[in-house]
């Protein structure tokens, strides 16, 4: 187990990976907490330090960073002593991810002043709040660090491929530093984006604000697509935009090849599968393998949700899929997080 690896990982593809949920969601939960917080009167900011002002801005990013923290290493304990047992499956992932969409989007529109939705936020239950009562900075730590302990609830495509790591360790204390090394090298990105949702809704007010509840909204359309994408549903962006422009992708048969009367389809994954649409015969027993060739971020979780088939592959190397004999019809597949799609149409 090498955790400057892990550490690296993080630091460099987990956060990004991770940033269009887990960040919509930490964006647009401190957007809107700063928001409902009572302004405080000009003369007052001008006689706290910079160095408290820095402390109130980073308060709710390092609740989330403990949150998450304290719910991944947990996880990674429970992967390394229990196995498979307590992994959620791919089903419930997918509709959380949904929800987790819905959510950062409501967060952009009330951050965009929609009617209806300007008073929304997320506030931790009352009794929370007496604990810590007349600490604002704890007050506005809470519900970004309630956020981080659940966001262990909707992994991303990276950081299922960490679990994978700490499955495979066989040891509750290995999978523990597998899991929370990682959560540190994501955490640079967090607190970047938790920092600027902090200023976003205090000094840029204005422009500046309605550009973030855009980008909020755009972070939650997005991750609720990926949703889409995972549920197979007509109204994903890969299916309804070939539909309204009346393009597709051609089907290619260039990476099929039969032996002994089985057909073996290869599909490349690196920064994303190829080719995206390969066409097969039906009812000829089938073997697809995927063929990982520098595979990073979500492509490394393939997922076939219509089989219920769930691959973490390899950085390099083949991971054989046994898909039958296939009807006709079409097979599609995804990354863990519905960002990168591909289909196998039958005929």
């Amino acid at each position: 187990m090498n955790l400057a690896a892990v550490l690296a990982t993080g630091l460099f593809a987990g956060g990004v990976s991770c940033a269009a949920v887990q960040g919509g969601l930490l964006a647009g939960l401190i957007a809107r907490q700063r928001g409902h917080a009572p302004s405080t009167p000009g003369s007052v900011q001008e006689q706290q330090s910079v160095r408290a002002r820095l402390k109130d801005d980073l308060t709710p990013v390092s609740g989330f960073l403990a949150g998450k923290l304290v719910s991944h290493t947990l996880l990674g304990a429970l992967l390394g002593a229990l196995g498979g047992v307590v992994q959620l499956s791919p089903a419930v992932r997918t509709y959380l991810q949904l929800a987790a969409g819905l959510l950062i989007i409501m967060f952009g529109l009330a951050q965009l002043g929609v009617p209806g939705l300007r008073n929304f936020t997320v506030e931790p239950p009352l009794s929370w709040l007496r604990i810590v009562r007349n600490r604002a900075r704890a007050q506005s730590a809470l519900a970004p660090a309630a956020l981080g302990l659940v966001s262990v609830l909707i992994p991303c495509g990276v950081t299922l491929s960490v679990e994978a790591l700490a499955l495979t360790s066989g040891s509750p204390w290995q999978g523990a530093a597998i899991m929370a090394v990682f959560v540190v090298g994501t955490s640079p990105l967090f607190a970047v984006l938790g920092y600027a949702a902090r200023k976003a809704g205090t000094a840029w007010r204005g422009r500046l604000a309605a550009v973030t509840g855009v980008v909020i909204v755009a972070m939650g359309l997005y991750t609720f697509n990926g949703g889409l994408e995972l549920t197979g549903s007509p109204l994903a962006a890969s299916r309804i935009i070939p539909a309204a422009t009346g393009s597709s992708d051609s089907a290619s048969a260039s990476t099929v090849s039969t032996v002994d009367g089985k057909q073996v389809v290869v599909i490349e994954a690196s920064s994303t599968y190829s080719p995206s649409n390969v066409q097969i015969r039906a009812g000829v027993p089938t073997t697809l393998i995927v063929r990982s060739d520098r595979a990073q971020g979500c492509v490394r979780s393939f997922l076939i949700p219509s089989r219920g088939v769930e691959k973490i592959l390899p950085v390099q190397g083949d991971t054989p899929i046994n898909l039958g004999a296939p009807k006709p019809g079409t097979i599609t597949y995804s990354c863990g997080m519905g960002m990168y799609t591909g289909t196998i149409t039958a005929t």
